[in-house]
């Protein structure tokens, strides 16, 4: 355990560096959670029906989205993927470690350290904008700590889901088809683009039981208070069986290719 603690504290330090990008990153994320809230606005004030979620929460719920984008698995690991491309894979492969669990570890630090340069930020001007743009803090502690309970399995999950995305590398050399796939879907089930609660209801049961609902909605509910705090154990485990369930699926997948695997280049 004791060198993946390591692994992340080194990539952690490492991505904490990369403060111009947060901040550029920072700003897009701003500007595309502006033009969704606009959009959100005239739907809101168009509507004569019932809408499943209140309007100040739908803002809040776009702007956690927004702020939590960087921990996403809408990409994979840039540098694992062109150690697959190069051939330099096989000094991964020397390491007297765990394999998946090496890059479970540099997943855990990608995932974390630009979000948290990019979400303290956005969370402060958020706060400081005109009523109807702002977002809105969480009703009690508990709904915070229900909400940071959460957002940690949602990091489970994504670091499992970044996993599969690297291990494909393997079979298509590029990997770009499943990542641009499962980057449309995750940004789409997640909740980032329509709040799960505004989804047609025969829709919605069924993305309530996919891991993509773990991602964004859950903690973004909690946050919200749409969710009741003594809710949180069975959701937090809802989150860790599934990041159990991706995780022995890329330890499988990714046992089964090494044992023929084949490396051109290096």
């Amino acid at each position: 355990m004791k060198p993946f603690i390591s692994i992340i504290k080194i990539r952690f330090n490492l991505m904490l560096q990369y403060r111009v990008a947060a901040f550029a990153g920072g700003v897009t994320q701003f500007f595309f959670g502006m033009v969704m809230i606009m959009v959100l606005y005239g739907f809101y004030n168009s509507s004569s029906g019932e809408i499943p979620i209140d309007y100040k929460v739908a803002v809040t719920y776009i702007w956690i989205g927004q702020a939590m984008l960087g921990m996403l698995p809408w990409n994979g690991d840039r540098e694992i993927q062109d150690l697959i491309r190069t051939g330099n894979v096989t000094y991964e492969l020397v390491r007297p470690m765990n394999l998946y669990n090496y890059w479970f570890a540099r997943a855990f630090a990608l995932r974390t350290a630009p979000t948290l340069l990019k979400s303290i930020p956005l969370f402060i001007v958020v706060l400081l904008l005109p009523k109807d743009y702002s977002m809105e803090l969480p009703l009690n502690m508990l709904s915070f700590i229900g909400w940071i309970v959460t957002t940690f399995g949602a990091l489970l999950i994504s670091c499992t889901i970044t996993n599969i995305i690297n291990i494909t590398t393997l079979y298509s050399i590029s990997g770009d088809g499943i990542q641009r796939l499962l980057s449309s879907i995750v940004t789409l089930f997640s909740g980032m683009i329509v709040p799960l609660p505004l989804f047609p209801d025969k829709l919605k049961q069924i993305l309530n039981y996919l891991p993509f609902s773990g991602l964004v909605d859950i903690p973004a509910r909690f946050f919200t208070g749409e969710i009741p705090f003594y809710q949180l154990f069975k959701y937090f485990l809802f989150q860790c069986i599934w990041a159990l369930i991706i995780y022995i699926l890329g330890q499988w997948i990714l046992n089964r290719k090494i044992k023929d695997l084949i490396v051109q280049g290096g």
